[in-house]
């Protein structure tokens, strides 16, 4: 029987793993996960010898929502799992397209874990719901309190002078680039952030960069066990991380509750706690608005790609429709903070 495409896939990576590691690897299953916008990702079942094990394997798409570099994501995990931090081990990274005709890497699976927090929606799962987000301010204050010099990931990212000067440009760059457009929200925001610049921190961290409900993997007792989708890692402003985890793009199903989680000063509190560090409430405004500018930056780049032909993924589509609108309407009320009407609330 000819093989599927997905089978051929698994059948191509058993082959490699069987060259790393030296003995015979047969398939057992494999399947793709779902929802990934930077990566294809999938869950691989093996057979070795009789034992099973499983991984999970990373794929670089033909397109993607987020331009990374491979290489610095997979960096990135080995530098979190030396510190003992909760993300996936990664076993490869490999380069040679000549194996799974694009680049890729794998890693080991945490099993019996969900990243989906809207299952947690019910008031019957109030107490898991309180301990996963307890988990992850406490997780976020932990990576921010870590010196990214100790964590060895200066040794392949730079260290910036003024992180937030960095970053805007950066993005506002990805706007100018991609919008098919004019974008009237994006500008106001970008005219603001620049008159308004905070300070460089007196305390760098690694910055994740994504870290929202959806991009960890807890356990059912609500235990966080797997940090993911490190892609946009980099060393900045620990206070970059906590607004993008707060963003109100991010609240379901409960948008009353940060990340669909805790009550948002509550959250503040548990990153405070952990980290040793108290929010600069000024600075960490601009750090909001930059949050949803970079949201919108994100959603704008996807819309791009769509409209060229250069994917057709329905994730993108969605993403430049949808997450557009909602952005930029949470984008008005971050301008505005005292203004009456609250233009985020009545979304698509």
């Amino acid at each position: 029987m000819v093989p599927t495409a997905l089978e051929a896939l698994g059948l191509q990576l058993c082959s490699y793993l069987q060259a790393q590691w030296g003995e015979p690897v047969a398939l057992a299953g494999i399947d793709q996960i779902p929802g990934g916008a930077s990566r294809e990702t999938y869950r691989v079942r093996l057979d070795l010898r009789g034992l099973g094990r499983v991984v999970i394997l990373r794929r670089d798409p033909k397109t993607s929502l987020i331009d990374t570099e491979r290489a610095h994501e997979y960096r990135t995990y080995e530098a979190a799992f030396r510190a003992g931090l909760p993300v996936p081990e990664p076993l490869f990274l490999e380069e040679d397209p000549n194996w799974l005709e694009r680049p890729f890497s794998v890693m080991a699976e945490i099993a019996d874990c969900s990243s989906r927090v809207a299952d947690l929606a019910g008031d019957d799962q109030a107490e898991v719901r309180a301990r996963v987000g307890a988990e992850k301010w406490a997780l976020l204050g932990r990576l921010a309190a870590m010196d990214p010099h100790a964590l060895g990931v200066t040794s392949f990212m730079p260290v910036p002078e003024h992180p937030a000067a960095r970053e805007l440009e950066y993005w506002a760059g990805v706007i100018d680039a991609d919008a098919l457009h004019p974008q009237p929200v994006a500008a106001a925001a970008i005219r603001w952030l620049r008159a308004h610049l905070p300070p460089p921190s007196d305390s760098l961290a690694l910055v994740h960069g994504d870290y929202r409900s959806g991009n960890f993997l807890f356990a059912p007792d609500g235990s966080i066990k797997g940090v993911l989708d490190w892609e946009m890692a980099h060393v900045g402003d620990p206070l970059e991380d906590l607004a993008w985890s707060l963003d109100p793009l991010w609240p379901w199903p409960d948008r009353h509750l940060a990340g669909g989680l805790l009550p948002r000063e509550e959250a503040i509190a548990l990153w405070e706690q952990a980290s040793g560090m108290q929010v600069d409430r000024e600075a960490f405004r601009w750090w909001q608005v930059f949050a949803s500018l970079k949201g919108l930056a994100i959603w704008i780049s996807s819309t791009e790609d769509f409209a060229h032909g250069e994917s057709k993924e329905p994730i993108l589509a969605v993403a430049g429709w949808v997450m557009t609108d909602r952005q930029n309407r949470i984008l008005v009320d971050r301008l505005h903070p005292d203004a009456p009407a609250r233009y985020s609330e009545r979304c698509l």
